[in-house]
């Protein structure tokens, strides 16, 4: 097997060209939204709005201005699947139409997904959803099909910032822990990486360096698999299960000693 393999993305020098959505969606031959005839969402330059089955990629714009419109700052993130180590959407996958690579990445086999929809609930990050043209779930691959030639992916290739990042795991965070401590030094205390550890889904193997809360950039700052809740819930079942049988065989003895009571003379 392969070193594992991902994406490191310093959203620092992000300059929200779109080079890699257009690069994505170039290379996967994705749909346009409505034929082309997409709408603006007038949610400042993004009109992508969100990943989803034909967005593998999703550049964020997020405007941090006072009402003077003075020393404001704007935040820049290309989003992506976080190809988790411990991944919500292939536990769920009742088909096993999502797999682990060689490369430690995670991909749905068009032609395994049967369009259920379970990973789409699962994924705490919001990233799949369905192709309206294949009917099947889908995301970003990692390029795969590029991986397996020794080619890197479309996205970080087409990044004139290297904002996006591709490598080994290894080297990446490595590259990564060193830009944090450059900007601290720099200033900027708030720099921090994301799902760079094996705290978050056993790693990130598409992690980012913020320059604030998760929570700003629409990340959830906790992130769980689906099987966390499995215990307890089950805990709870049975204490229910137990609660209404005791309740029954309260109802029955007292119900038996009613009819007792009318049977005496």
């Amino acid at each position: 097997m392969a070193e594992p393999m991902g994406f490191y993305t310093d959203t620092t020098v992000c300059i929200g060209c779109k080079a890699c959505e257009v690069a994505c969606k170039e290379w996967n031959q994705l749909p346009a939204t409505n034929g082309g005839v997409n709408t603006l969402s007038g949610d400042s330059y993004d009109n992508t709005r969100r990943l989803d089955g034909i967005h593998w990629r999703h550049v964020k714009f997020i405007e941090q201005f006072p009402e003077d419109r003075k020393d404001g700052r704007w935040l820049l993130m290309s989003d992506v699947c976080k190809h988790c180590v411990q991944a919500a959407c292939l536990e769920v996958c009742p088909t096993n139409a999502i797999i682990r690579t060689e490369f430690d990445t995670v991909v749905i086999q068009s032609d395994v997904c049967n369009g259920c929809r379970a990973c789409i609930a699962a994924c705490p990050f919001g990233v799949i959803d369905i192709n309206p043209v294949s009917n099947t779930a889908q995301k970003c691959t990692l390029c795969y099909d590029r991986l397996q030639s020794g080619m890197e992916p479309a996205c970080s290739k087409a990044c004139p910032t290297d904002s996006i990042q591709f490598g080994t795991i290894r080297e990446l965070r490595e590259r990564a822990g060193a830009r944090v401590q450059q900007l601290q030094n720099a200033g900027e205390k708030r720099a921090h990486l994301y799902g760079a550890d094996e705290k978050m889904l056993g790693g990130l193997n598409s992690f980012y360096l913020l320059v604030d809360k998760p929570e700003v950039y629409g990340l959830p700052p906790d992130p769980k698999m689906p099987t966390r809740n499995l215990v307890p819930g089950s805990l709870f079942s049975i204490l229910g299960a137990l609660l209404v049988g005791l309740i029954g065989i309260v109802n029955f003895r007292r119900r038996g000693a009613g009819e007792v009571k009318e049977a005496r003379p």
